[in-house]
């Protein structure tokens, strides 16, 4: 399992709970609960789920998708474009 920082029984989740929400929330990290030394559910912060949901909307818009593609390989390319011509001249 990747992304995963700490691995933790249910049975110490369970006695911990409260501590463990605490330091999810202040760094931010993934923490994985176990059974039988098995992760059977993963617990992460706000935001970090957040995160998560964005980059899955993300991930399923098509459009954007190939917009990204596009810009990539523009990339890659060294085909870069000059902020006046992305955005146009600011007016003083």
């Amino acid at each position: 399992m990747t992304q995963v920082d700490h691995f933790v029984s249910a049975t110490d989740a369970k006695s911990r709970f409260l501590k463990l929400i605490r330091d999810l929330a202040e760094k931010d990290e993934v923490l994985a609960i176990t059974r039988g030394g098995i992760p059977a559910a993963v617990v992460l912060s706000p935001d970090r789920y957040e995160a998560l949901l964005e980059t899955i909307e993300l991930l399923s818009d098509a459009r954007a998708m190939r917009s990204l593609s596009r810009s990539l390989r523009q990339a890659r390319g060294s085909q870069w474009v000059s902020h006046e011509d992305a955005f146009g001249k600011e007016k003083a």
